[in-house]
C-alpha cells in the first residue's frame, strides 16, 4: 500500500484569503478568476515545499472553474504533467475540489443575483 501525501496544511493556508475573495466576488467572472488564483497559490505552495529546486509556470489558462459539471475545475495536460507524481499521490485533487465546491455556492448566488454585476457594469 502506498502512503498519500496529505496538502490539508496547505489548504488551511490559503482558505482565509479565498473566502476573503469569494465574498468579495461581483460577478460570476470574479468567481472564476479567484477560483484560479487561489488554486495557482495552493500548486505553487506545495511544489516551493516538495520540489524547491524546480520552478514550474503556470499560467491562468491551466486552471479553469467549470460551474458545469464535477468536481467543477479543469487542470491542462500541460501543468498536470508537470505534478503528475503529486497529482497521483496525494489529496490535491480532493483540496482543489474542495476549493471549486466552494466557488460554486457564491458562483450560483451571482447568477442568481446578477443586480450587483449590473451596478457594477453601470458604473
Amino acid at each position: 500500500m502506498t502512503k498519500r501525501i496529505s496538502f490539508t496544511k496547505h489548504l488551511h493556508k490559503i482558505t482565509p484569503k479565498f473566502r476573503e475573495e469569494m465574498n468579495l466576488a461581483e460577478s460570476t467572472e470574479d468567481v472564476k478568476k479567484f477560483f484560479s488564483y487561489a488554486v495557482k497559490e495552493l500548486i505553487k505552495e506545495i511544489l516551493l515545499e516538495q520540489k524547491p529546486e524546480e520552478e514550474i509556470s503556470i499560467s491562468e489558462e491551466d486552471i479553469i472553474f467549470v460551474p458545469e459539471r464535477p468536481p467543477y475545475f479543469e487542470i491542462s495536460e500541460s501543468l498536470i504533467s508537470k505534478i503528475k507524481d503529486l497529482w497521483e499521490e496525494s489529496d490535491l485533487p480532493q483540496i482543489i475540489e474542495k476549493l471549486a465546491e466552494g466557488a460554486l455556492g457564491r458562483y450560483k448566488h451571482l447568477e442568481r443575483n446578477p443586480e450587483k454585476t449590473e451596478q457594477k457594469i453601470r458604473m
